[in-house]
């Protein structure tokens, strides 16, 4: 079974940074794209970033291009999402998630773990 587990959510001050931690299991990270998606309250859903480790291609959606930035650690199996200059915008519930396929904007990916709350306080 795929399992994803992310943490490091938490509570942040506009302009400031975090870290988010995703260890997956059940599947190699050679086989799926990861990536993480947010969900706001009132907000549509979003696939935010992705990275193919096969070529270790990554891609961000525009609201976070150049503030976030995606890696794995394979050896860990571990997928991490850095968030600096986060905005009150980013608030969400963040999903880590797994797919065949490396898209972000309106796409729901096929696997998506449990999710790790930010908030941005203004």
């Amino acid at each position: 079974d795929v399992q994803l587990q992310a943490s490091g959510g938490g509570l942040v001050q506009a302009g400031g940074s975090l870290r988010l931690s995703c260890t997956a299991s059940g599947f190699s990270f050679e086989d799926y794209a990861v990536g993480w998606s947010r969900q706001a309250p009132g907000k549509e859903h979003e696939a935010v970033s992705c990275i193919d480790s096969s070529d270790g291609s990554t891609n961000y959606a525009s609201s976070v291009e150049g503030r976030f930035t995606i890696s794995v650690d394979n050896a860990k199996n571990t997928v991490y999402l850095q968030m600096n200059s986060l905005k009150p915008e980013d608030t969400a519930v963040y999903y880590c998630s797994a797919d065949l396929l490396c898209f972000v904007g309106n796409y729901r990916y096929d696997y998506q773990g449990q999710g790790t709350l930010v908030t941005v306080s203004s």
